[in-house]
């Protein structure tokens, strides 16, 4: 019977350095031809990608509940077309945000009431869950001071990146009460060490839950 993918998700703040941290994983799984594939929320279908661009950049306010919808329709496309089918034929996922973004940022940040996000996100993901969940934990004004310096006049910052300092507080506590509860799934790493003692880490957590799907075949 082919063994199942593992399904790995990385989370945090806008600047914490995840996209970087998944760019070392995936070279790392590349080297010892192990399968994956790797995706960004919103996005990693051409439905995605499309309500990617509108989330993102719309020159329209959006409220919190479309906000909310949009993303889960994003995620429902992704999860029946990329994710599913790669993980049941051995395929490991890793995923830059899933549904832990959407409570924190719309449920927490956003102030929408729990029992609606957390139903929303519910059927959305069909039993989809994570394996494991790196959160990139980093104080709340430094990661935006990060993010805001990666742009440029081409790259403008998005709609996320444009909110005050205190809905980044917000989102980092939300993360922090999310991984105290489920510390089986998160792994709560802070973002603030180097690049590589970060990559180290993940990999070392990853070899010791998986060493049989992580060894070079």
């Amino acid at each position: 019977m082919r063994q199942r993918g593992i399904f790995i998700s990385f989370e945090g703040s806008e600047g914490c350095g995840k996209s970087t941290q998944i760019g070392r994983l995936a070279e790392t799984l590349k080297a010892r031809n192990i399968p994956f594939v790797t995706a960004r929320e919103p996005g990693g279908t051409d439905i995605g990608e499309n309500i990617r661009q509108l989330l993102k950049h719309a020159d329209v306010a959006l409220c919190p509940h479309t906000e909310l919808f949009l993303f889960a329709a994003s995620r429902a496309q992704l999860v029946r077309e990329v994710f599913k089918p790669a993980l049941l034929n051995g395929i490991s996922v890793i995923t830059d945000r899933y549904f832990d973004s959407t409570a924190v940022y719309q449920g927490s940040a956003r102030s929408l009431p729990s029992e609606l996000v957390e139903c929303v996100n519910r059927h959305a993901v069909d039993h989809c869950i994570p394996d494991i969940t790196f959160l990139l934990d980093m104080d709340a004004a430094l990661a935006l001071k990060r993010a805001t310096e990666r742009h440029t006049e081409d790259e403008p910052e998005d709609r996320l990146e444009q909110e005050p300092a205190d809905f980044y507080e917000r989102v980092r506590e939300a993360y922090l009460q999310r991984a105290q509860h489920e510390p089986g799934r998160f792994v709560v790493l802070d973002a603030k060490r180097s690049v590589d003692a970060l990559s180290q880490t993940i990999l070392k957590t990853l070899e010791t839950r998986w060493p049989f799907q992580l060894r070079t075949p």
